[in-house]
């Protein structure tokens, strides 16, 4: 069974309703639901959600790790990223922690963001017709 990497536009979708990405995004999610410890999220990125969230995202981000795993980053995933030669070092520190998790996509809206990527990155719509 497929393990993906979600990068956090596609949480942010979800949390903020956006109306245009909303439904692709939220079926990764329903999947993810479905099949717990099959996709991942970083760490980094749900401080942002926390962030850029209204209310803070608590009731979200819990429910999110009941099924999504959030890998253990540190120094050698830093270093790891570094090396990737993103100019983004966010987008980088998303795929080291992807390759932790051993991801075999990374699901993002942004695919240009992720060309430098050794993990294929897909957009929800694409990804949601493999699974």
């Amino acid at each position: 069974m497929m393990r993906l990497f979600l990068d956090t536009d596609i949480l942010l979708d979800v949390l903020l309703e956006r109306e245009e990405h909303f439904e692709a995004s939220a079926a990764v999610l329903d999947w993810a639901e479905a099949h717990p410890g099959k996709c991942a999220v970083s760490w980094h990125g749900l401080a942002n959600i926390h962030y850029l969230s209204k209310d803070g995202a608590w009731g979200f981000i819990e429910e999110l790790t009941d099924f999504c795993v959030v890998p253990g980053a540190g120094t050698p995933e830093l270093k790891r990223a570094l090396q990737l030669g993103f100019s983004d070092l966010e987008d980088a520190m998303q795929t080291a922690t992807a390759l932790l998790f051993g991801a075999q996509v990374i699901v993002t809206r942004n695919l240009s963001d992720y060309r430098l990527s050794p993990i294929k990155a897909a957009r929800p719509a694409d990804i949601t017709l493999q699974l």
